[in-house]
């Protein structure tokens, strides 16, 4: 079966904006020309992929699934643009991602030795972009912190390393050896429950997920200066806690929560000799 990819793209708007009207309008389409698009990919499919309300939009199941098929797949389309470009144009370039207190210099600097003709480039990723970016093709690989989702990558293990609660220097819990991860149960976590899952698991944890009062920051200093001034906890790996100084928070290890892994990540459907090349260097200097 043929997906038109921009029918594809027309859907992921409808289903990301749960409306046809905030969809058209962030597409810059007309309404009737979207419906007419999705009501023709629900034809080519064989399957109905929205319940039609007269307040909102919800997927069916099929949509629910289409949406979490499609989303990797318009990226992999848009890296496979960029990548052409690139090579149009003569670009001989090689990216490498890397999270906040991960260091990559040693790995960089012999894979450019090995490969001069490359113009070897290091960009700075975050929790919400570390993944995302390679999908893309903004990135050919990325140092990624875990838990991410799996689905159309190559991991490859490098190293474990432990977490830390980053709490207000004046905190009741600041200065002890360590913790366990049921002493932060009445803080505000400030940051994606889905980084640190031992938090789900708390039974006596303050409100559900906080998702829609927590604070939107753009950097760890935002996340550290929150927590010096307002309060709130964070978890984060050593490293990251070590590579950022700030006299008003402390960080105390959690002992009773596993390591952070870090992996080295590219798309799985590339099969270039580079990557693997890169992988081993930084595996064998780990």
């Amino acid at each position: 079966m043929d997906v038109d990819m921009r029918k594809l793209r027309y859907f992921v708007a409808v289903a990301e904006e749960s409306h046809f009207g905030r969809a058209a309008e962030r597409l810059h389409i007309t309404q009737p020309v979207l419906s007419r698009q999705i009501r023709a990919l629900e034809h080519e499919l064989g399957v109905r992929l929205f319940t039609r309300g007269k307040q909102s939009t919800e997927l069916t199941a099929a949509g629910r699934q289409l949406l979490e098929d499609a989303r990797p797949l318009l990226a992999s389309a848009q890296a496979l643009g960029r990548r052409v470009l690139q090579a149009a144009h003569g670009a001989a370039t090689f990216t490498v991602g890397f999270m906040p207190g991960i260091t990559v210099t040693r790995a960089v600097r012999e894979f450019t030795a090995r490969h001069p003709e490359l113009d070897v480039q290091v960009v700075r990723t975050s929790w919400d972009t570390q993944v995302q970016a390679v999908h893309e093709g903004l990135l050919d690989v990325s140092f990624v912190r875990l838990p991410v989702e799996h689905r159309g990558l190559t991991l490859r293990p490098l190293f474990r390393e432990p977490r830390v609660a980053i709490i207000p220097a004046h905190h009741r819990l600041a200065g002890k050896e360590s913790i366990g991860i049921a002493d932060l149960a009445a803080e505000r976590l400030l940051q994606d429950p889905d980084a640190v899952p031992e938090w789900r698991d708390l039974p006596d944890r303050i409100g559900a997920e906080e998702a829609g009062s927590r604070p939107v920051f753009r950097s760890v200093e935002e996340k550290l200066e929150h927590v010096a001034t307002s309060g709130g906890v964070l978890v984060l790996p050593l490293s990251t806690a070590a590579y950022y100084t700030h006299t008003d928070v402390a960080h105390v290890p959690i002992d009773d929560i596993g390591p952070n892994e870090v992996c080295l990540a590219w798309s799985a459907d590339r099969h270039s000799p580079l990557l693997s090349e890169f992988a081993d260097i930084t595996a064998a200097q780990q």
